[in-house]
């Protein structure tokens, strides 16, 4: 079997991850859409529809909290940036929801102040965590995100979260457009099926950044630390 790299990866840029300029960007996990009880979640078992959306909950009961804990509590001792960015509106009229996502919001009761916003509790941030909020899909689009990483030295970024194939993947893709080495976390990262996670990620590999496991990635940081 051949050993050449597929022309899908062969361009792709290289790059190792270590603790000194490594950071984690979970990427909202919140109650609005990553809970059964809660946003997504209730407004789907009102409208009797909640099994429609089975793959993604225990995708992100499964794989997803509990991968983005494990890389959070790694990062954590090895020294290395833990970042939250969560997704919502911060006026209680959702006033400043852009347009083509309003009713979203409006309907997962997404805005400050509500326990939709909320972070899920399974992987609450800790003090020494940076959380930021965006209204936008993307993180780099409507937070202060990329001074913040520059402040802090960062020059790769590990991405988990939800859902892959919008706000996982768009913060991941302007991160990579910003120049920084960025890791999309295959078992660490959820969507409604596995057409759009596989799509999603395999999109990701062309010249965009790389994908690993959770595995993978804390055997490299471990490895440079």
């Amino acid at each position: 079997m051949s050993t050449t790299p597929a022309y899908i990866d062969s361009y792709t840029r290289q790059f190792r991850l270590a603790p000194v300029d490594t950071a984690l960007v979970i990427v909202d996990l919140q109650y609005a859409s990553g809970s059964r009880e809660h946003g997504l979640g209730k407004l789907l078992t009102a409208a009797g529809t909640l099994h429609e959306a089975e793959y993604r909950f225990a995708r992100i009961d499964q794989l997803v909290v509990p991968n983005s804990k494990r890389l959070a509590e790694a990062f954590r001792q090895l020294g290395a940036r833990v970042i939250y960015v969560t997704y919502g509106c911060e006026l209680p009229d959702y006033g400043d929801a852009p347009v083509q996502l309003r009713e979203w919001l409006i309907a997962t009761h997404n805005t400050v102040g509500q326990r939709e916003h909320e972070i899920v509790d399974a992987i609450k941030p800790l003090p020494g965590d940076l959380v930021l909020n965006k209204n936008t899909m993307g993180a780099f689009g409507s937070t202060g995100i990329d001074a913040h990483l520059k402040s802090m030295g960062i020059r790769h970024v590990v991405v988990t979260g939800v859902s892959t194939n919008n706000c996982v993947g768009m913060t991941a893709m302007e991160a990579s457009d910003r120049q920084y080495g960025v890791v999309v976390v295959s078992d660490a990262t959820g969507t409604c099926s596995d057409e759009m996670q596989d799509a999603t990620l395999k999109t990701f590999r062309r010249l965009w950044g790389r994908v690993a496991s959770t595995d993978e990635v804390l055997a490299e940081m471990q490895h440079r630390a």
